[in-house]
């Protein structure tokens, strides 16, 4: 088996691994166990859940939760796990580059980079107790990771790439679109929007109620308090609810059109597919949002949405990839 295969498993591996986390991230926190450890990286001064005398009497305030000190654990073990073949990544990319064979090397050092960030966020989670522009950061992070994962594996592929500025600036524009919105779920996450709104498409009865934007959307909030179950109020979670929404329309609308367009335009076959795949995913991920608000934030469901999310980012990172080549081929456009 030659290296180059061991690191297309690794990269595959890793990419599994690092949505699992995110997916897993997303189930802590929506099971408000985000707190379920009060110290980092062990739990109660324990690498393993423990709930000795010894490890109460470390946090006498804080009892012991078992299921949510198990959930919050889960995430940190599947993250350690993922730092693991990331390194594993980098070391086989330098080994083939070592031997003499032309492989990317950027990305997988900003991963390393981008998972100690990470690791940071993970600890400040805790230690300023679910603040949620920390939590936010966390779970951008994570997606981005998985999105970067993915990237990666398209530059170790056969995949052939054409070279066309013009779809590369919609296509871009559709990434940022996408990020952001994914910013704004989490603000609504971390600030316990979800349930903000009752009714869809209208919010508590009105169509588009009072907005305080202020409120909803004051970023740096006082570090030392603790956040979960959010600390804002009705209105400022509305405002939150709202915004989302009238974001996943802007942002489903444009998607939608420029996948649309692509699948109708363009001739180049993996760019057609893949304009496919992210049709499926818009109209899978607004589904989801709607099931969030009309069955009240059902777990499957808000996980669900979280994990589609990043496979959506992921997505328009393989796009943009594909149109980011040599030479045009004046045929495939």
């Amino acid at each position: 088996m030659s290296i180059s295969k061991n690191l297309v498993r690794i990269a595959l591996l890793a990419i599994v691994v690092s949505l699992f986390v995110v997916m897993l991230g997303a189930y802590t926190r929506l099971t408000h166990a985000g707190l379920g450890c009060p110290d980092w990286p062990g739990c109660y001064g324990h690498m393993v859940v423990s709930a000795s005398e010894d490890a109460q009497a470390r946090f006498p305030l804080i009892p012991i939760e078992s299921r949510k000190a198990w959930t919050e654990m889960a995430h940190r073990y599947a993250a350690g796990s993922l730092v693991f073949l990331v390194l594993c990544l980098n070391i086989g990319v330098y080994r083939v580059r070592r031997a003499g064979k032309k492989i990317p090397f950027t990305i997988p050092i900003a991963l390393i980079v981008l998972i100690a960030f990470q690791a940071l966020l993970g600890m400040w989670t805790v230690t300023m107790k679910l603040l949620p522009i920390v939590v936010m950061a966390h779970l951008l992070g994570g997606i981005l990771i998985f999105s970067s994962l993915c990237y990666f594996r398209m530059q170790l592929s056969d995949v052939r790439q054409v070279d066309n500025p013009y779809w590369r600036f919609w296509i871009s524009l559709g990434l940022l679109l996408v990020f952001f919105q994914i910013a704004l779920g989490g603000w609504v996450s971390s600030n316990y929007a979800g349930l903000a709104c009752i009714g869809f498409p209208q919010c508590n009865g009105q169509w588009l109620p009072a907005l305080h934007f202020s409120e909803g959307f004051h970023l740096f909030s006082p570090v030392g308090a603790n956040y979960q179950g959010g600390v804002l109020d009705s209105v400022a979670r509305m405002t939150i609810q709202m915004v989302h929404r009238l974001g996943a329309v802007i942002v489903a609308s444009y998607v939608l059109i420029l996948a649309c367009i692509l699948r109708w335009r363009v001739q180049f076959s993996p760019l057609r597919d893949i304009a496919a795949f992210a049709i499926v995913l818009v109209l899978i991920q607004f589904f989801l949002g709607v099931a969030n608000v009309v069955f009240l934030l059902p777990l499957s469901v808000a996980v669900a949405h979280n994990g589609v999310a990043a496979l959506l980012l992921a997505i328009l990172f393989a796009m943009r990839y594909l149109v980011s080549g040599g030479a045009c081929n004046e045929h495939s456009f």
